[in-house]
């Protein structure tokens, strides 16, 4: 166990001494950044309503709002949600927060994919470069079996992606705090839930954002990590996985009408289509059903990954 453990830490600074490692959050922290300057200076947000004009804040936003529809026609559908929301927080007798550092995480959930893309260039390369820079033979004759040396390659590509999202996740909040501010460590927000209108806590809201976008960034993970061990090449599992990732959606829809399409992967690696009264994707389907077919795909990615490593002959590489 204990070889185990310092093999997965020697994998981990494998990882890290990378240059392009660094650049990989460089970019991400540029992106966070850059996002806070952007909202900050536009005028698309309040940060703060005063605790006796709440009121008469929220119904002129409404009236600029409804002015924006009538005048110029547009964001009718987004604008209509704010008039609503708005009218939720004023009948209900609720002074809304203000924009803040938990809002902005919640809203950056969408960097969840920034981070499967890193993920997916990290296990693409964890075995394939090992060939490409022909170490891999000095890794074998180590007395320790191929079987715990594949998996602690794998741990080491679990624990980047769940590194790079806690990154994600803490400088959110830091540039959020920075420039929005902490009105409160357990906020709440009106949001438009499936149901209707909900005032809901914006922590379990990132929570459940969060939680439900880990499960392609685990799957994609996965298979670039097996298209690296079995074709030895990180260019090709990148490629693979990178289009996968960014074509899955439209090829479960192409194969729609088909029944057989629900058992694409693509069509299960979005639980939310569970949660809230949605409608699963393609009639038929269930969540059991769908964490089913992510466990069968698992397995036979797992499989195909460990059962070509052990075989694999290197003398020639």
């Amino acid at each position: 166990m204990v070889n185990f453990l310092k093999l997965t830490q020697n994998e981990i600074k494998k990882v890290y001494i990378q240059k392009s490692t660094w650049v990989l959050y460089m970019l991400l922290a540029l992106i966070i950044i850059g996002g806070g300057i952007l909202t900050v200076t536009t005028d698309v947000i309040t940060k703060e309503y005063g605790e006796d004009t709440w009121k008469e804040e929220l119904q002129e936003e409404n009236q600029k709002l409804t002015k924006e529809m009538e005048e110029e026609g547009l964001f009718a559908d987004y604008n209509t949600s704010l008039i609503e929301i708005n009218n939720y927080y004023i009948e209900n007798d609720i002074r809304p927060l203000g924009y803040n550092a938990w809002q902005y995480v919640q809203e950056n959930a969408m960097l969840v994919s920034l981070v499967s893309l890193f993920t997916i260039i990290i296990a693409a390369g964890i075995v394939a470069n090992e060939f490409r820079w022909g170490t891999i033979k000095l890794l074998l004759i180590r007395p320790i079996s191929r079987f715990k040396i594949l998996l602690s390659k794998f741990v080491a590509v679990l624990l980047f992606a769940f590194y790079t999202l806690l990154f994600l996740i803490i400088l959110s909040w830091i540039v959020g705090a920075i420039f929005f501010g902490i009105d409160s460590f357990n906020p709440h927000m009106v949001m438009d839930k499936h149901g209707g209108l909900e005032y809901v806590s914006v922590i379990k809201e990132i929570i459940f954002d969060y939680g439900f976008k880990l499960v392609n960034l685990f799957m994609m993970a996965t298979f670039a990590f097996m298209i690296s061990s079995i074709f030895r090449s990180s260019p090709i599992a990148i490629g693979t996985a990178v289009f996968l990732m960014l074509a899955g959606n439209s090829i479960v829809m192409f194969f729609a009408e088909h029944s057989w399409s629900k058992y694409i992967l693509f069509a299960n690696t979005d639980l939310t289509q569970y949660v809230g009264g949605n409608e699963p994707l393609i009639e038929g389907m269930t969540l059991s059903f769908s964490i089913t077919v992510l466990v069968v795909y698992f397995v036979v990615f797992v499989c195909a990954s460990w059962g070509v490593f052990m075989k694999r002959d290197v003398a020639g590489n």
